[in-house]
C-alpha cells in the first residue's frame, strides 16, 4: 500500500501535487486542502456493490420504463419538486442551513413512503433518533434506522433488508475504510458520493443524502458532489420565521422552477395549501408603505406583502436594508425615484422587506418596491384590495413580466378587486373578471 499527498480543489475536485493560491482549473481562490492517498491493491478495494451484475449494452427503445414507477414521498409539496415523485436509482442531494428542517423532512417522508426504508444517521444514535420520531408521530413500522458512518457496514445492511429507499444523514459522517482520509475531508466526500451512487444504479435504490452547507450558502465538500448526483435541492427559510422553502437547482428527472413551501410547527413540517393567503394574513390595513406583489415562485404565483420604511438620517451615508428581495434591484428602484420622479431618498434610511422570512428574486417585485417607497415617502396609504407587479427600467418605464394570467387569477382568486400590472401585459388577459389597469411609467401607478 503506497501513500502519497495531493491537494484537492473544493469548488471544481482536481488535485494537484503541490500546493497553489489560485485553483489552475477553476481559478478559485485558497480552495486547495491537503489530503493523503493510499493506493490499494485491486484485491483490497471495495466491491462495487453486494448486487452488482455485469452491464450489458441494451438498444434504448428496448429500455422499460413507466412513469408510475416513481415512488411518491407522501408529502405532496416534496412531490411537486422533485417532479412528480422519487425515480428508482435516483440520487438525490438535500442541503441547508444546520436546523433548518432536513432531518425532519427526511424522517417524515420515510414514514409517509409506506415501503420499507433505510435510515443511516451518522450524527445521532438509535435513541437520539426514536426521541425525534415519537415527537414527529413517524413510528413507521416499515422505518429501519441505523447509525453507522462505515459505508461498508451500511452496504451489509442494504443487502440483508433490501429498502425500497436510503437515507443517509449526512454525507460528510460517511467514510471507506480504502481512503486515509478523514470523515469530512474532499476526498472522503467525493468517494462516498461516488460510491453510493453506484449502490443507487446497480440495485436501483433511490438514496436521499444530507448534506451540510457552509457560511456562503453553498453544500460543504468538493463541487463534484453536486456534479454527482441527480437532483440537488436546497432547503431556504430563516429560523425566526416559520416557512420554509425546498428549491430544486438541478433536476435530472424533472423541472427546477418547482418550488415546495412548508410550515414548520411542534409536530414537524407542514404542506402550506394556500401559501398566499398565509403570508397576507397579518399585512395591517390603512398603512402606508405596504404594498401587495404577485410574484412567481417557480410555476407558482404567490401574493406577497412589501413593506417599505424611509426615514430622515444625518449620517452622511444613508443605511440601505433590504431583506427578502433582491439588494441591488431595490436600490435601482429607489435610484429611479430619485431621479425620474424628484423623491428625494437619497438623505434617508431605506428599509425595504418581504414580510414571512421569503426570499424571492424576480424583477416583477420592482414596481411594488416603487409604489411602497413612494406610499411611505409621501404616508399615503395604498388602496388594501390592489395587487402590483412589474419590472421598472432605468428611464422609469414600467416593463412587461411572465405568467401574468397566473398572477392575476391568484389576485382573484383572494378576493382582490383591481390589480396594477405593465401596459405591455394588458393584451395578454382574457376577459378578467377582476379590474385591469396597465401602466407604462412608475409616476402612473401610484395613482390608483
Amino acid at each position: 500500500m503506497v501513500e502519497k499527498t495531493l491537494f484537492f480543489c473544493k469548488e471544481c475536485g482536481n488535485d494537484f501535487p503541490r500546493w497553489q493560491g489560485q485553483c489552475p482549473s477553476c481559478n478559485a481562490w485558497n480552495s486547495l486542502t491537503e489530503e493523503k492517498i493510499q493506493k490499494t491493491s485491486p484485491a483490497n478495494r471495495p466491491p462495487l456493490s453486494a448486487f452488482s451484475s455485469p452491464s450489458q449494452p441494451t438498444p434504448i427503445d428496448k429500455v422499460s420504463y413507466n412513469q408510475e414507477d416513481r415512488i411518491s414521498s407522501g408529502i405532496q409539496e416534496f412531490d411537486r419538486v422533485l417532479g412528480g415523485g422519487i425515480v428508482p436509482g435516483s440520487v438525490i442531494l438535500i442541503g441547508g442551513d444546520p436546523g433548518i428542517g432536513k432531518s425532519t423532512l427526511m424522517l417524515q417522508a420515510a414514514n409517509s413512503v409506506k415501503e420499507k426504508v433505510l435510515y443511516v444517521s451518522g450524527e445521532e444514535s438509535l435513541k437520539q433518533i426514536r426521541m425525534r420520531a415519537e415527537r414527529l408521530k413517524t413510528l413507521s413500522k416499515t422505518l429501519d434506522v441505523l447509525s453507522e458512518t462505515n459505508l461498508l457496514e451500511i452496504e451489509k445492511a442494504i443487502d440483508a433488508i433490501k429498502p425500497k429507499l436510503i437515507i443517509i444523514d449526512s454525507i460528510q459522517t460517511m467514510y471507506l475504510e480504502s481512503v486515509a482520509s478523514a470523515p469530512g475531508s474532499v476526498g472522503q466526500i467525493r468517494e462516498s458520493a461516488a460510491y453510493l451512487m453506484r449502490i443507487a444504479k446497480t440495485t436501483h435504490i433511490p438514496i436521499f443524502i444530507v448534506g451540510h452547507v457552509t457560511k456562503d450558502g453553498n453544500i460543504a465538500g468538493p463541487k463534484i458532489l453536486e456534479h454527482v448526483v441527480d437532483t440537488v435541492l436546497y432547503f431556504e427559510g430563516d429560523e425566526q420565521h416559520q416557512f420554509r422553502l425546498l428549491r430544486g437547482v438541478k433536476n435530472r428527472f424533472g423541472s427546477i422552477s418547482e418550488v415546495g413551501i412548508f410550515e414548520m410547527k411542534e409536530n414537524g413540517l407542514e404542506t402550506v395549501a394556500n401559501p398566499s393567503e398565509v403570508f397576507l394574513s397579518e399585512r395591517p390595513e390603512g398603512q402606508s408603505g405596504s404594498a401587495v406583489a404577485a410574484a412567481i415562485e417557480g410555476t407558482r404565483p404567490l401574493l406577497l406583502e412589501i413593506q417599505a420604511l424611509t426615514a430622515h438620517t444625518s449620517n452622511p451615508m444613508p443605511r440601505r436594508a433590504v431583506v427578502g428581495a433582491d439588494y441591488n434591484r431595490a436600490l435601482m428602484v429607489a435610484a429611479v425615484l430619485e431621479k425620474r420622479l424628484n423623491i428625494k431618498l437619497s438623505q434617508m434610511d431605506l428599509y425595504i422587506n418581504v414580510a414571512g422570512g421569503i426570499k424571492v428574486v424576480e424583477p416583477a417585485l420592482d414596481l411594488p418596491i416603487a409604489v411602497a417607497l413612494i406610499s411611505c415617502y409621501k404616508n399615503k396609504p395604498i388602496e388594501p384590495k390592489v395587487a402590483i407587479m412589474g419590472e421598472v427600467g432605468l428611464a422609469g418605464e414600467v416593463r412587461a413580466v411572465s405568467h401574468i394570467e397566473a398572477r392575476v387569477k391568484e389576485a382573484e382568486k383572494l378576493g382582490f378587486k383591481k390589480v396594477i400590472i405593465p401596459q405591455g401585459n394588458v393584451k395578454s388577459i382574457i376577459k378578467p373578471k377582476i379590474e385591469i389597469v396597465g401602466v407604462s411609467k412608475v409616476a402612473d401607478a401610484f395613482i390608483y
